[in-house]
């Protein structure tokens, strides 16, 4: 079993910045690809960032140049760096670690954590 717990969202205004972190655990490499999605009320999830094993990096186009995501293998950590928050970033963030066993992949999702993004 894989654990991911996410940490960090809250109520920010707008220009403003939040880091979010999702902590692993459990049978997970500290290397296993990552990434971040965020569902907004009425709205579907979408990807935000993710981060392979090797430390590449991509993004939605919503949060280029503003996002950044990040890993600390040591902590089995990623983190997603928010700046210049907008109102339209004002979702439930959620962790994802699609990990391989015995060539099945299986989806983790940690529990969300909200970030309101006042105007």
């Amino acid at each position: 079993q894989v654990q991911l717990v996410e940490s960090g969202g809250g109520l920010v205004q707008a220009g403003g910045s939040l880091r979010l972190s999702c902590a692993a655990s459990g049978k997970i490499g500290s290397n296993n690809p990552m990434g971040w999605y965020r569902q907004a009320p009425g709205k579907q999830r979408e990807l935000v960032a993710t981060i392979t094993s090797s430390g590449t990096t991509t993004y939605a186009d919503s949060g280029k140049g503003r996002f950044t995501i990040s890993r600390d293998n040591a902590k089995n950590t990623v983190y997603l760096q928010m700046n210049s928050l907008k109102p339209e970033d004002t979702a439930v963030y959620y962790c994802h670690a699609p990990v391989m066993s015995l060539s099945i992949k299986y989806d983790y999702w940690g529990q969300g954590t909200q970030v309101t993004v006042s105007s």
